[in-house]
């Protein structure tokens, strides 16, 4: 649906972690009115009414993606069935009635349990600040197919972690500065790096608001359904521990982020 200037600059201003919802509840009012274009009074019209309605909208979580369902080249990993698995366990926790027996006054939207998943670390979905963040990875192996010092997978490293030379005869891999974004082994020519380890890393507590933190992550690449085991184990955590609508940043000590890492160890 066309949205004017004004509009458009008016819904920027709505916070981002609202904005998705406002924007499609201003063009699904928009059209009940019969208009081809959104705009300025709609957008004040609607989110009027949207901001006084707030607590019916709450669910009791977020689950959101990239834009690698869509068709996005970056893509590390294809993560489409992984995101419905994950909203089907969130509606089985019934967070909405846990949030409702623990927090006082009125439910909000910064009390929702926030998951996201981003198929590549680009994170366009920006899982550093969610309770649970989970980035795909595909980690790369270096074969003993001889290589032609063609340097395509150099050229390709955004992070500078692969150096090739003569005197190597292979590439050389610095795993702390490698993202596991796939790039090298995409364009090999000759099969010398190819995939290894292929699944999704997975970031824990982070959170904007009043005392912003970022997510801390755990060690290791990990399948889809050890990634919804973390998740599980990670919700237990949550409603076990937060009392108050506390977001899992909150409450997650570093004891409690060690004693996970060890049961979810790789």
């Amino acid at each position: 649906m066309d949205w004017s200037k004004e509009a458009e600059n008016a819904v920027k201003k709505v916070p981002f972690f609202v904005r998705k919802r406002v924007k499609a509840r201003v063009e699904k009012d928009a059209r009940q009115a019969g208009k081809k274009e959104v705009s300025l009074a709609d957008v004040k019209t609607t989110q009027a009414r949207y901001l006084k309605s707030m607590a019916s909208e709450i669910k009791g979580y977020q689950v959101e993606t990239c834009f690698g369902p869509s068709g996005c080249p970056n893509r590390a990993v294809v993560s489409d069935g992984l995101l419905e698995q994950i909203e089907n366990l969130l509606k089985k926790e019934d967070l909405h009635g846990f949030l409702k027996e623990n927090v006082k006054g009125e439910l909000k939207f910064h009390h929702e349990f926030r998951v996201t998943l981003a198929d590549c670390p680009n994170a366009c979905s920006q899982p550093q600040i969610k309770d649970i963040g989970i980035v795909g990875a595909c980690s790369p192996k270096v074969t003993a197919e001889a290589c032609t010092l063609c340097e395509a997978c150099v050229d390709a490293c955004k992070e500078d972690a692969i150096t090739l030379s003569p005197e190597d005869e292979c590439p050389q891999i610095d795993d702390a500065k490698c993202l596991y974004c796939g790039k090298c082994m995409q364009v090999c020519p000759t099969g010398t790096i190819v995939e290894g380890t292929k699944g999704f890393r997975v970031q824990l507590g982070g959170k904007l608001g009043r005392h912003p933190r970022l997510a801390k992550e755990l060690p290791g690449i990990y399948s889809e359904p050890q990634v919804l085991e973390i998740v599980k184990d990670c919700l237990r955590f949550y409603k076990q521990t937060s009392k108050h609508g506390q977001r899992l940043g909150q409450i997650l000590k570093s004891s409690d982020f060690k004693a996970l890492a060890e049961r979810h160890k790789k």
